[in-house]
């Protein structure tokens, strides 16, 4: 099965519908068809873990996605933009990204960098069990290291728009 890890589920809602995924358990609230599987895990290090290590011994994964939203330090880049950011795909912007256990609301790198609180614990244990070429990154810049919470709606929007992430998805 390919994995699609998010934090929230207005992140995932899009994926949901889009691929007619049904609910298949609450906690971690997780969601499948025979060739997708979402994980939803909350925000952060703990949740992340705990459920990604849920997903890993209960099913067999062959590719693992992580996507979700990322503030940005540099406000030249436009809210709403797709980047990969563990490794350079056709038709998809790369940037770096820091995973840090709180939300970010300045920044001292010179470098245009993403900001997120998941990505870096997802990579972490899912290269234990697959090869680091069948695991994604993707974010979506939702804000300029801002600590306002953007409404679900605005979230699931930016994610829906994204024609290259599902794109790259069906190509899998």
């Amino acid at each position: 099965m390919i994995l699609i890890h998010t934090a929230l589920l207005c992140e995932a809602q899009s994926f949901i519908e889009k691929y007619k995924l049904k609910k298949i358990n609450s906690s971690p609230k997780v969601y499948a068809n025979d060739i997708f599987i979402i994980c939803i895990s909350g925000i952060g290090k703990e949740n992340t873990l705990k459920s990604l290590d849920y997903i890993f011994n209960n099913y067999t994964i062959t590719k693992a996605i992580n996507v979700g939203i990322a503030g940005c330090n540099n406000s030249k880049i436009p809210i709403g933009n797709l980047y990969s950011t563990n490794k350079k795909l056709q038709d998809i912007e790369t940037l770096p990204l820091v995973t840090l256990d709180e939300i970010v609301t300045n920044s001292d790198l010179e470098e245009t960098t993403l900001y997120d609180m998941e990505a870096e614990y997802f990579y972490h244990i899912t290269q234990k069990y697959l090869d680091t070429k069948e695991i994604f990154i993707f974010k979506i810049v939702s804000d300029h290291l801002s600590s306002k919470i953007l409404e679900k709606d605005i979230i699931k929007n930016m994610i829906s728009k994204q024609r290259e992430l599902f794109k790259f998805i069906k190509l899998i």
